[in-house]
């Protein structure tokens, strides 16, 4: 018998799979347990709509990712804080800051942890950072540190 997971089925499939199973495992389990429907025309139909219209939204918002990042590479942010000598910062600036800043200042709201840091920023001076706005879009941010 043939039928569409509705959820991951371990040893059978993921969400959206059209699998073949025993007619008693179908009938017993999986729809039973709202775990899969009947691959019937109608319902194979509704599945091909459905991942058509997922497969539009992931192609818009990789568009989105992109028009995002040209507008990421012509900006630059500036971040004020208290320096001692030779230009070293008392405390660091984080991801977390530059992300403030970036909203406040230029209205790009981005999730602090997508702007990938490897360790705080301790010194005055010019950084490019890396941000990952989609997984196949990866945009530089162009972060000034000045003393305030």
């Amino acid at each position: 018998m043939k039928v569409i997971l509705l959820k991951d089925v371990k040893g059978q499939g993921k969400k959206g799979d059209v699998v073949d199973v025993s007619v008693g495992y179908a009938q017993n389990f999986l729809l039973k347990n709202n775990m899969a429907k009947e691959a019937t025309p109608g319902n194979l139909n509704a599945l091909k709509k459905q991942k058509e219209k997922s497969a539009e939204a992931e192609e818009q918002e990789l568009q989105e990712a992109k028009n995002l990042k040209e507008e990421l590479d012509n900006i630059q942010v500036d971040v004020k804080a208290k320096a001692g000598e030779g230009g070293r910062l008392f405390g660091s600036i984080t991801n977390k800051q530059v992300a403030e800043v970036l909203k406040k200042k230029h209205g790009y709201k981005i999730d602090r942890r997508k702007i990938e840091l490897d360790e705080p920023i301790r010194a005055l001076g010019h950084r490019k950072l890396p941000v990952k706005l989609h997984p196949e879009v990866t945009g530089t941010i162009h972060v000034h540190v000045m003393e305030a």
